[in-house]
């Protein structure tokens, strides 16, 4: 049963999201005020994502991810931030901090509901072990890890899905509303800085080899083999 953490101050916000999950899916779900508890709840529980508002007494959201992504022990569970309509700096921020997604109240509880689905989806993938090797790079999609040129990379799991979804496809360019859809679950039409967000910060974490992602002005990307 996944474990869904809802983080946020106002009660209402956290059971009206409680009452989507739990009336679609059979989840284990677990709840925190303010960002102490939240870091607390993270730690002890390990849960298999995290809805996090940024509004949060004491300690913001953004310090509460940071602080996620410092820990070894939660650094890799997948945040959803939860934000204010209109405040777009934070959503930018968040993104370059890399949340794996993102959604501006009020939101629709039918599109939270598919958003944590998707994402429980993309880091819980039931292929059986496969490993997929181009050139210096080599992905195991059961443990989201890649190794490049033989030393593991540190990824986030959406930034895994989307490195996997254009090396998959090697020479092919991929349209932006594409990936928005393999990778996030949801068309260009919601917000496209999220993928250039994440390409970004991928190409830095691969280095010399973050040229292998190209970009085809206009379009989208591709993945170059070499």
């Amino acid at each position: 049963m996944p474990a869904i953490l809802i983080v946020d101050d106002e009660e209402d916000i956290r059971e009206l999201i409680s009452v989507t999950l739990m009336r679609e899916e059979d989840y284990k779900l677990i709840e925190a005020s303010d960002g102490l508890s939240a870091l607390r709840i993270a730690r002890d529980k390990r849960p298999d994502v995290i809805l996090l508002d940024l509004m949060l007494p004491g300690m913001d959201g953004l310090t509460v991810f940071r602080n996620l992504r410092e820990d070894a022990r939660t650094k890799s569970i997948p945040v959803i931030m939860l934000t204010a309509r209109g405040r777009l700096e934070e959503k930018i921020t968040g993104l370059e901090l890399g949340a794996d997604d993102y959604m501006a109240k009020p939101f629709s509880p039918k599109e939270l509901m598919l958003r944590v689905r998707n994402l429980l989806r993309r880091t819980n993938p039931n292929q059986g072990g496969n490993v997929i090797v181009s050139g210096p790079f080599s992905l195991d999609k059961n443990s989201l890890k890649l190794l490049l040129e033989g030393t593991e990379i540190e990824l986030t799991s959406t930034e895994f899905k989307l490195l996997l979804s254009m090396i998959e496809s090697p020479g092919i360019t991929q349209g932006r509303g594409d990936l928005l859809k393999k990778v996030w679950g949801y068309s260009d039409r919601i917000q496209t800085r999220t993928l250039d967000t994440h390409i970004k910060r991928l190409r830095e974490k691969l280095g010399a080899h973050g040229n292998s992602i190209e970009t085809v002005r206009g379009v989208g990307y591709r993945f170059l083999e070499t």
